[in-house]
């Protein structure tokens, strides 16, 4: 019967250290989650309808600290630039330094370099632009687009101005990978763009830091249960062999 009751205490104590690791390692999971978003992403609230569908007006969106060198055809980028009102703006990059881009050919859709380019995500099916227009991106520029091109004030509308209506690659501070709230949706590299030279960015590491959270949540929760519930266990054994070997006396 020692030997039993040492077995039960032993599944107890070890219960209990494995209760314990998984609520230790769930913490650092949930809390190293946290502070990898907090170091790597920064919220933003989406002051326009202008990026509709792929972001509303009041959006909260979590936007990848990134510098411009990164990034790519396709990328929805928080970025500040005078000329266009010295405050954060959310637009679509559709065209890098050196690109022609012009709308629209026969099919209505927006050409870099000549080439048709599918955009799945605008809000109409109409024609990529209402009005026609070609522009020389120059070294160094971006061409910025709304999603909704009826109502997004652009580069269309800064064709005349220095660089034709691009703005400098140091004027963006984030690209935009997810929508926090309402909750819902991850904000995707479009393939369309990922044909043409220098193809489209990375996803950023949203989805890992919240696979991080969720794991830990996961791994307090059944630490916090399966510690109880083997000590429980170990008491109802240790009970009912103390009721056997005084029934056998």
């Amino acid at each position: 019967m020692s030997g039993s009751g040492r077995t039960d205490d032993g599944r107890g104590r070890l219960g209990s250290k494995l209760s314990g690791l998984a609520v230790a390692v769930g913490c650092v999971l949930f809390l190293g989650g946290f502070a990898w978003a907090a170091v790597v992403y920064r919220p933003y609230t989406v002051p326009t309808e202008s990026m509709t569908p792929t972001v509303n007006a009041g959006d909260r969106v979590l936007a990848q600290r990134v510098d411009g060198s990164e990034v790519r055809r396709g990328d929805v980028v928080v970025f500040t630039d005078p000329a266009w009102g010295d405050m954060p703006m959310v637009k679509r990059v559709v065209g890098v330094g050196g690109d022609k881009v012009a709308c629209c050919e026969k099919d209505g859709r927006l050409t870099i370099n000549g080439i048709p380019v599918a955009e799945p995500y605008l809000r109409s099916h109409d024609p990529a632009s209402a009005n026609g227009f070609t522009a020389q991106v120059p070294k160094g520029q971006l061409f910025l687009l709304g999603d909704d091109r009826t109502v997004s004030l652009d580069s269309r509308v800064h064709l005349e101005d220095g660089g034709q209506g691009s703005v400098p690659r140091s004027a963006v501070t984030a690209r935009v990978d997810a929508v926090a709230w309402p909750l819902g949706s991850m904000v995707e590299r479009p393939s369309a763009f990922a044909a043409l030279p220098g193809g489209v960015s990375s996803a950023g590491p949203v989805k890992l830091q919240l696979a991080a959270v969720i794991a830990g949540v996961l791994l307090i929760l059944g630490g916090s249960v399966y510690g109880p519930l083997a000590a429980r266990s170990g008491r109802s054994k240790r009970n009912k062999q103390g009721r056997a070997a005084a029934g056998a006396r």
